[in-house]
């Protein structure tokens, strides 16, 4: 007699939505993709266009938002601001991502590649990550491409370190060294049987680092070494703001609000998704 599957197992979007802050946070992300992609739709007004008799008007009327130092609509450049800083994270999220689970597995699979290339996420694990950031768009250049390159290096030994240890129980299981004992391949043991079964925690990482990414690209365009300054981003229009804190604090009101809504957001739905695919807690659940 084969047993059946109780009905009443709990289904991964059940999990993922047992709490409504993860359903409420999910909707709230999507709105805001949703709504930056949409910018060009439905900005209000050009985001670059100059008025100076428009010079710091507060919030209503013809400026939703309020205009900025140069009487450019802060509604619309908050809304294309959010589209490069949105794909900052995503871009930073998906390089790291890609090549943690490569350095991880290499270091993970191998026995005489483990030691050095765990050094070596050890040692860059060591310094802050801003400083880090700084250092290397300091030395490739300020931009859109450069950021999302340096926050990747930054942020790749975060997944590779959890790569790497999952790898390292994975490669001793019975099904691993069936796998071994019927000829299969190195490359399609690490893709069918390693990479399968390690993915739930590298997704999981993942959003946290798109949260991360948003967060350290807002600092650098703060400091003013992130993207070019004639880019909008959250982080610029923060730092373009704040020397106007006094007479205008709305112009760093809303990117601030922007980008905590949009982390807290990820960090919530990382959460969710932690509790859904980990076993463990899916039971607690």
């Amino acid at each position: 007699m084969v047993a059946s599957v109780s009905s009443d197992e709990p289904k991964f979007l059940e999990l993922l939505f047992s709490r409504r802050a993860i359903l409420v946070a999910l909707i709230v992300f999507v709105a805001i993709v949703a709504l930056c992609a949409l910018a060009p739709l439905i900005a209000p007004a050009d985001p670059d266009k100059m008025s100076v008799r428009a010079r710091l008007t507060p919030p209503g009327g013809d400026f939703l938002l309020g205009a900025d130092a140069f009487g450019r609509d802060v509604a619309s450049r908050l809304l294309y601001a959010g589209r490069v800083s949105l794909t900052i994270g995503l871009g930073v999220a998906a390089v790291s991502s890609l090549a943690g689970i490569v350095i991880g597995m290499t270091a993970g699979f191998f026995r005489r590649l483990d030691a050095p290339m765990s050094r070596l996420i050890d040692a860059m694990m060591a310094f802050p990550d801003i400083l880090l950031a700084i250092a290397l768009v300091a030395i490739l250049g300020g931009s859109m491409v450069n950021v999302i390159i340096a926050l990747s290096i930054v942020y790749t030994p975060r997944i590779a370190r959890i790569v790497r240890a999952s790898t390292l129980v994975i490669r001793e299981l019975p099904y691993v060294e069936a796998a071994r004992a019927l000829g299969s391949s190195t490359w399609t043991i690490m893709t069918t049987h390693v990479l399968r079964n390690i993915l739930s925690p590298i997704i999981v990482q993942a959003t946290f680092i798109f949260a991360y990414a948003m967060l350290a690209e807002a600092g650098l365009s703060f400091l003013g070494v992130g993207v070019d300054p004639s880019t909008p981003t959250w982080g610029t229009m923060i730092n373009e703001g704040r020397q106007y804190i006094d007479q205008a604090a709305f112009l760093i009101l809303f990117p601030g609000l922007a980008i905590s809504v949009s982390v807290l957001a990820l960090q919530l739905i990382g959460d969710g998704l932690r509790d859904a695919l980990d076993p463990r807690l899916a039971k607690d659940l």
